[in-house]
């Protein structure tokens, strides 16, 4: 949702999702500060990235498609095969079970509080989604389009390593491809909460409210409807089709 609200586009969120699991699965269970320090350099690299890409003028389809095998090739080395343990903290954390509201839900919800004040509500959320919106005028009013785009791709990267932290704590364990179909599906989310791949136009809360939806619409739904498990992959696919171009019929009505 970051890089949409400037007005690019990431392909690489999948895998380094992949590389933080690995990493958390590894490095940050038997040498948490050699952990730490590979993560908070993996968010520097994604604020880098947004740099190169204003700085050299160039596709962030490519750049970012191109870190994808970077991301992926680390993950390898890092973890050749499936393996490693999340840290017990990191488990516990995840385990985690309070009264009537399950603990996704609510950290759904507080995720969602929390970048809707950040982006929608302060000041220097509404720079960051001009940037994307109207980079010229955001220019001539003297703001720095660099920053902006090393501040949400940094953003990016923090919720990359949030979100491959949570994935490690939830399976357990990790696997070099363990976040490859998310790359799709993070951008899917974002465009039916709401959001457009016009920079600017993004909703936090309805980020949050699409990456249920496609979470909570595919397994559950394709179980109850007794569809076979070799085909659910392509049902997944069909259902995120349908579901968009709705999105899209509805969108155009409005107008």
């Amino acid at each position: 949702m970051f890089v949409i609200a400037g007005n690019e586009l990431d392909l690489s969120i999948g895998t380094f999702v992949g590389f933080v699991g690995c990493v958390t699965a590894t490095w940050l269970k038997d040498a948490p500060l050699v952990g730490v320090l590979i993560l908070l350099g993996s968010i520097g690299v994604y604020a880098l990235l947004g740099a190169l890409i204003h700085l050299r003028n160039l596709p962030s389809i490519v750049v970012t498609l191109g870190m994808s095998f970077v991301w992926q090739g680390l993950a390898i080395l890092i973890l050749p095969k499936p393996g490693g343990k999340a840290p017990d903290w990191l488990l516990s954390l995840m385990a985690f079970k309070p009264p009537l509201i399950p603990f996704p839900i609510i950290a759904a919800l507080l995720i969602a509080a929390v970048v809707y004040f950040g982006l929608m509500r302060t000041s220097y959320g509404v720079i960051l989604r001009g940037s994307g919106g109207n980079a010229a005028a955001l220019s001539r009013a003297g703001w720095s389009l660099l920053k902006t785009k090393i501040v949400l791709f940094a953003l990016a990267g923090l919720f990359g390593v949030l979100s491959g932290m949570a994935l490690i704590g939830i399976t357990t364990s990790a696997d070099a491809n363990i976040g490859n179909g998310y790359t799709l599906l993070s951008i899917a989310g974002v465009i039916l909460g709401g959001g457009e791949f016009v920079g600017g136009r993004v909703s936090p809360i309805g980020a949050v409210i699409g990456a249920l939806t496609l979470a909570l619409a595919a397994s559950p739904l394709l179980t109850f409807m007794h569809i076979p498990p070799d085909w659910q992959v392509a049902a997944n696919g069909a259902i995120l089709i349908i579901v968009l171009a709705a999105r899209v019929l509805i969108s155009r009505r409005e107008r």
